[in-house]
């Protein structure tokens, strides 16, 4: 009877203690999560700066189409195919270009670290999904385009009760 009437009042405790605490509710899709800058990597330097890994932006014009993404995510993921795409690139004279399969992809980021032209780099972009798997394969045109920020974003912060958002 003694431990009934102690977990109540722990049960009730912990519910009073959870009323001060600020919600980390978002009213998705309207509101969204400013994650800060993509994940980058300086080749030169050897120094990889944090940032969130979502969805890849390509560089086509610092591309030379070198195909060490597609290596590095050979015996990973396996996600990246080298594709021919038309048009008249100075820096790419084969004109191939990385084309991306999120379905298969572990954003582990080797094929930033990867590239020696700074060509192919990781966005906050996290809005990935879909209904049809082959929507998940992103041509290098697709990856060319920077992600479009919609809706309000909230900064996410910590603190030592966890994370909460403004």
């Amino acid at each position: 009877m003694i431990s009934l009437v102690q977990g109540f009042f722990q049960a009730l405790a912990s519910a009073v203690r959870a009323l001060f605490r600020r919600r980390m509710t978002l009213s998705y899709p309207d509101v969204k999560l400013d994650l800060g800058p993509g994940y980058e990597y300086d080749p030169k330097k050897g120094i990889a700066f944090p940032g969130y890994k979502g969805r890849h932006i390509l560089f086509l014009d610092k591309c030379t189409g070198c195909q060490l993404c597609s290596i590095a995510c050979e015996n990973i993921a396996m996600c990246i195919e080298m594709v021919k795409t038309d048009g008249n690139w100075p820096a790419n004279k084969k004109g191939i270009f990385p084309q991306i399969d999120y379905g298969n992809c572990v954003f582990c980021g080797f094929c930033v670290d990867a590239c020696p032209f700074y060509a192919i780099y990781m966005t906050d972009e996290y809005e990935l999904a879909s209904t049809d798997k082959s929507n998940l394969i992103f041509t290098p045109k697709q990856l060319s385009v920077p992600p479009k920020k919609k809706g309000d974003l909230v900064q996410l912060e910590i603190d030592k009760r966890g994370a909460y958002h403004a």
